[in-house]
């Protein structure tokens, strides 16, 4: 992860810590990590928070150039960073402050049933999932598409698919953007995109994406876990997985379509890795129109996914879906860039907010929030890793004023993959994890090597840092009982 940050970080208070835009020439705004004594000493250790400073240089960037605890390096922009620039000023749009996963999120399926009926089943359950729902590299889907199905798809997200069964009607209404970004150009997908994810919608897909039982072990917060359907002891499902081939493609795609774009604008850049294009040019509207359309594939593939969880679910424990009670709590994407509207310097502005590794969090009241979460704020769902704990959050106020309503979006790693495998030689992770409790099942050989827990930060240490600054409020802790991995 390449050598230790060197540059200034001023402390600001106990989660906050700035680097000074005087720190290198070309800085538009500050910097801002948002983490504790103890974390920002391990995030000195790699280059993420010199990657913080160069995307301060971008052209029209307003605010800060923030990051979140699960800080972590990254392609052009650190994984955990938020950054939001205003078209009518300049500003550009970059698939480096998105990633190659186009809209990886989360989704957390609320059931009635108690710990006590799931957990004796915990085995078969787990290889009724992995047998169920497609996982692993380039594994192809159970419910087909065609091309022109497809197009439909990165239009319309996860309404199209609902329409054809995989869905009820209210799930829409619990995910981020309706589940659908309205700038999608499905002409602006290339051919190689449409062909590699000719089959990929309703897969898993592999490396840190999961589907995890859990139990709801811990309440702060009683009144939001009761409007959010939550109980002490109760079982949720976490789907965490992105765009698939598709996305990553769109973003290659992208990378290469814009490698020569900065110059073109005059634009001068500390890392050819923030290639990026004005927002409000050929370019830039190219990007944000596929980038738009894999973030729609994305949720259309969590959708069916949902789809298929229900359906193991119900064969296992009888009855309906509906009967188990497995409604959608909610689906946040963390990896994306949207036109949100913010007041900056005392003016309403349409912004380009990129989200890489970070999560929405509105606060209550917020227009785009369901009218069940008005009251609370919006849900946030950060998972940890299969060994420790994930976190239910809420959105608070806070965030609408420091951080452009963004949130952590999970544990952040400490370990390469490779040093991941490396560490897990000569042990069982999975008869570890067994005996923390939790039962692991991964398509791959080295799948559970490197998704270890010791790859990843403590989550409560993240969580706890933003609860603090008051970003986001922790509503309930989920502890992991069954995984499935690609």
């Amino acid at each position: 992860m390449g050598k230790p940050y060197t540059g200034p970080l001023e402390r600001v208070d106990a989660c906050r810590w700035r680097i000074p835009k005087t720190y290198k020439p070309g800085m538009r705004v500050d910097g801002m990590i948002y983490a504790d004594d103890v974390m920002i000493q391990a995030i000195k250790g790699d280059q993420s928070p010199e990657q913080v400073a160069n995307v301060a240089t971008l052209p029209g960037i307003v605010g800060q150039s923030l990051a979140m605890p699960d800080i972590h390096w990254g392609y052009g922009f650190c994984i955990g960073g938020v950054a939001a620039t205003d078209p009518a000023e300049g500003g550009v749009i970059s698939p480096g402050g998105v990633g190659y996963d186009i809209n990886c999120g989360v989704r957390l399926i609320r059931t009635n049933l108690p710990r006590a009926d799931v957990e004796p089943r915990m085995q078969e359950l787990v290889d009724r999932l992995f047998s169920n729902v497609p996982c692993g590299v380039g594994r192809g889907g159970k419910i087909k598409f065609s091309r022109a199905e497809l197009q439909k798809i990165v239009t319309e997200g996860s309404p199209f698919v609902m329409k054809r069964g995989l869905g009820w009607d209210e799930d829409a209404a619990m995910t981020e953007a309706g589940g659908c970004l309205p700038g999608a150009r499905p002409d602006f997908v290339s051919k190689r995109a449409y062909e590699r994810g000719a089959d990929q919608c309703g897969t898993l897909g592999s490396g840190n994406h999961f589907i995890e039982v859990q139990v709801v072990d811990e309440i702060y917060d009683e009144n939001a876990a009761r409007i959010l359907g939550l109980e002490l002891g109760g079982i949720t499902v976490m789907i965490h997985s992105g765009s698939r081939a598709l996305g990553y493609q769109v973003c290659d795609d992208a990378i290469k379509e814009l490698r020569n774009t900065p110059r073109k604008y005059g634009i001068s850049l500390p890392d050819r890795q923030l290639v990026c294009a004005p927002v409000q040019s050929p370019e830039g509207e190219r990007y944000l129109g596929a980038m738009c359309a894999a973030a729609n594939y994305a949720w259309a593939n969590r959708q069916v996914m949902t789809h298929l969880v229900r359906q193991t679910f119900a064969e296992l424990f009888g009855g309906s879906a509906e009967k188990l009670g497995m409604t959608l709590l909610y689906d946040v994407a963390h990896n994306i860039a949207k036109m949100e509207t913010y007041e900056v310097d005392g003016k309403r502005r349409l912004l380009c907010v990129h989200r890489k590794g970070a999560t929405r969090a509105f606060p209550p009241g917020h227009a785009e929030l369901p009218d069940a979460y008005k009251s609370i704020g919006q849900p946030v769902l950060v998972p940890g890793d299969m060994g420790r704990f994930s976190y239910v959050l809420v959105g608070q106020a806070e965030a609408m004023n420091e951080t452009f309503g963004s949130c952590c979006h999970g544990a952040g790693r400490v370990m390469s993959r490779t040093a991941a495998i490396r560490a897990a030689k000569g042990r069982s992770i999975h008869r570890e994890l067994l005996d923390r409790g939790v039962i692991a099942k991964a398509r791959g050989r080295t799948g559970l090597a490197e998704e270890q827990p010791e790859a990843y930060k403590d989550v409560r240490q993240v969580v706890d840092v933003l609860h603090k600054a008051a970003i986001s409020r922790k509503v309930a802790r989920l502890r992991p009982l069954g995984v499935i991995k690609g």
